[in-house]
């Protein structure tokens, strides 16, 4: 049974998720950071959201960790260089808050443009104050959209219903996308230059901390104003409220701060500054689906298997087609470290023909390079770590994809310099198949428990190694023979019901005319 601790509260329904996957889940709100080193020792998964820290000291002292979940977008509280170095996945919940980030988005350029919460405000006051209150029409005017991601889109979708027109900064856009979706796009000054509004939709980094302060301002439109539902920091507070006073920015809507919680700030002093205490996510809908996604994505990782929203691996979520190699990948890489790192080698080579060659492999090469730490070194091996123990090891792994199929629809192959397994997948239920071991052409399906012997190519050699499995009363499952009429060799494939004892790989050694025994279990590999 795994330990999740949760430092802050998500939706019920993901921790009644999280128990119902048999896990022992912990809830402690509000933990100073040195109770929280005390309390996360011994945890599994750590979840929290915007309020918690977890730093290197804290994900040190969390020697049991395997992953760490934020339940929301935003990783600026999570040391994930930290937290990768030392093998525990990092994962977020990217698409919980994207509606509602930017439907209040909306909400604050309305009521920045019509100065809702001011009239709002003077009137409960005992003041009619039409005139003081007058606002702009969003019509017209022209949006600087900076960030043109997931909220960023919704946010230029919406405001194009309002007739605005839209101008968009994003290295990482293709201008058909932009023009798709009706966003021109233009540098970072440009847009400065031509807005009317702008608003923030990129995450914090130390190459975005300040990217509206001084020298944003002071290129903008006169008049301009700023939205931020982002990030705290990405707006220079300071410089943002002596552009307000000086009226070169003729007003804010700000639902971030630099240091949160915020609750005195020279901004709230001035009248045409809108300000809400970090409500982008703040609705039932995206608690709900926050706290689902992030428990979904701990349990994965708790169970080994790969989960689509970790932030500190090079993989991308995977095609439905692919998604069943991905386990295909691991088994075949622990199959091949069973063989030994000498005969493997110091390369490792991921194959993949057909239909699947057509798709992103680097997920693969993850589960296959998994599989192959696992089998070969002494550590528990992870989609965070494997790359770096094999590296470890003297192994450099590859990937390589062709399209043209070979024998069957699709093919996954590992190559060493001295042994190679390839398998695919058959049937409506994706039976996983080994198809070749080095050469030899064989059909078996691939089970937990398997013995691959040589032989020399003659008869009696498959009542000979029969007679002593049965012996040492172990049930065949099934068995395959391949051949290689070349070298004059055959190979057996056995799937057998348990683990083979040494004894057995002994007997099996000293028979004669076996020339090598390779055994393959879940949690053990040896060579004879």
């Amino acid at each position: 049974m795994s330990r999740v601790l949760i430092t802050e509260m998500i939706a019920q329904a993901g921790i009644d998720r999280l128990k119902a996957a048999g896990h022992q889940v912990e809830v402690r709100c509000g933990l100073a950071e040195s109770e929280l080193v005390e309390a996360v020792d011994g945890a599994h998964g750590l979840i929290i959201r915007s309020a918690t820290n977890v730093t290197d000291e804290v994900l040190a002292a969390g020697n049991s960790l395997v992953v760490v979940g934020r339940a929301g977008i935003g990783l600026d509280n999570v040391d994930v260089v930290s937290a990768t170095k030392r093998g525990v996945l990092v994962v977020n919940a990217p698409r919980s808050n994207v509606l509602s980030a930017a439907e209040h988005t909306m909400a604050l350029i309305l009521a920045q443009a019509r100065n809702v919460p001011q009239a709002s405000e003077a009137l409960r006051a005992g003041r009619w104050e039409r005139s003081a209150w007058t606002g702009v029409e969003l019509h017209g005017k022209t949006l600087g959209v900076i960030g043109l991601g997931r909220i960023g889109g919704l946010v230029a979708e919406r405001a194009r219903a309002f007739g605005m027109q839209l101008v968009g900064y994003d290295p990482y856009v293709s201008d058909e996308w932009a023009r798709e979706r009706g966003v021109e796009l233009v540098s970072l000054d440009e847009l400065a230059s031509r807005s009317d509004i702008v608003t923030i939709h990129v995450a914090r980094t130390p190459e975005t901390v300040g990217l509206v302060g001084n020298d944003f301002l002071a290129k903008a439109k006169d008049g301009i104003r700023i939205v931020n539902v982002a990030r705290g920091g990405i707006v220079d507070e300071q410089a943002l409220f002596e552009a307000i006073t000086q009226a070169k920015v003729a007003g804010a809507a700000l639902d971030v701060f630099d240091s949160e919680p915020c609750v005195e700030s020279p901004l709230f002093e001035l009248p045409n500054v809108v300000a809400t205490p970090h409500l982008g996510a703040s609705t039932h809908e995206a608690q709900y689906k926050a706290g689902m996604t992030i428990a979904e994505q701990v349990t994965l990782a708790l169970a080994g298997d790969f989960a689509p929203f970790a932030v500190n691996i090079d993989a991308v979520d995977v095609a439905d087609v692919m998604r069943p190699y991905v386990s295909l990948a691991e088994q075949v890489g622990a199959m091949v470290g069973a063989f030994g790192p000498d005969t493997l080698g110091a390369k490792a080579e991921i194959a993949l023909e057909g239909e699947i060659g057509r798709f992103d492999n680097r997920l693969i090469l993850l589960a296959a390079s998994k599989g192959l730490a696992a089998s070969l070194g002494d550590e528990p091996a992870s989609y965070v770590n494997a790359m770096t123990l094999l590296a470890d090891l003297g192994i450099e792994v590859s990937a390589t994809s062709v399209v043209a199929p070979r024998d069957y629809v699709n093919r996954l192959e590992i190559r060493g310099s001295g042994c190679s397994v390839a398998a695919t997948l058959v049937g409506l239920r994706d039976e996983a198949r080994i198809v070749d071991i080095d050469g030899h052409s064989v059909d078996i399906p691939l089970s937990e428990n398997m013995l691959v012997v040589r032989n020399d190519d003659r008869p009696g050699m498959i009542g000979s190694v029969g007679t002593l499995i049965g012996a040492n009363r172990i049930n065949i499952r099934s068995m395959d023979v391949g051949r290689d009429k070349v070298v004059g060799s055959a190979m057996m494939v056995m799937a057998i019901d348990r683990q083979a004892p040494d004894e057995l790989v002994d007997q099996l050694r000293q028979c004669d005319g076996v020339l090598s025994v390779t055994v393959l279990d879940t949690s053990t590999s040896a060579q004879a």
